[in-house]
């Protein structure tokens, strides 16, 4: 299990991006004042479909829906081989309750951008 590293893009100039090869199951931290944005490479050669789920979420409300249960996490829809996805984590915070935890993404290079 490791925990995807977040490099800082405040300042200037170029950064060197820290990359996590993704296992079973790794962790991430969600720290919203920084606007951080989830990058997930699948440099694999197969296709997968990783979830991200925080502990402690439950239920939420949705204007317009009603409530909306978050325990299970997102899944997200397949990632192809070679495809990249961001992911800015503020649009999912609703999933990034207690301690978050990444899987089904094995082989995935994670990478987080805070500003």
């Amino acid at each position: 299990m490791a925990v995807i590293a977040a490099t800082s893009m405040t300042g200037s100039g170029s950064r060197t991006l820290t990359k996590t090869t993704l296992g079973a199951s790794d962790t991430m931290v969600y720290n919203k004042s920084r606007k951080p944005v989830l990058i997930l490479d699948n440099v694999t050669g197969g296709a997968l479909t990783p979830n991200i789920d925080g502990a402690g979420g439950s239920t939420v409300p949705v204007a317009g829906v009603g409530t909306v249960s978050v325990a299970s996490g997102l899944t997200l829809s397949s990632l192809a081989a070679g495809a990249c996805v961001a992911i800015p984590l503020e649009s999912i915070e609703a999933y990034l309750q207690g301690v978050i935890t990444v899987t089904g993404g094995t082989g995935i290079k994670a990478s987080i951008l805070e500003f």
